[in-house]
């Protein structure tokens, strides 16, 4: 798999349990995209542009209008590190 380092920060925080919340504007276009961590902590290198990116390529998806979340073909890929370095 070859992805980024900030993407496969993100990648390592939704297999450890965080969401990605995201926020849409009256037109239904998103506005804005927070990578959470499963103890409440926003991680900072996780933007609009990186949610996108890894949108498109199939890593996270989102199933009812729930917060989006990696998928299990990619959780089963990366290993959730303790450390994410």
């Amino acid at each position: 798999m070859n992805i980024s380092k900030s993407e496969q920060r993100v990648l390592h925080v939704l297999a450890q349990g965080g969401p990605i919340r995201h926020r849409r504007d009256e037109d239904g276009r998103l506005v804005e995209a927070l990578c959470v961590t499963r103890d409440g902590h926003v991680l900072e290198s996780g933007g609009l542009g990186l949610f996108q990116r890894l949108r498109r390529r199939g890593f996270i998806a989102s199933r009812g209008g729930q917060p989006y979340r990696i998928t299990q073909a990619d959780l089963r890929a990366v290993r959730a590190q303790l450390d994410n370095r």
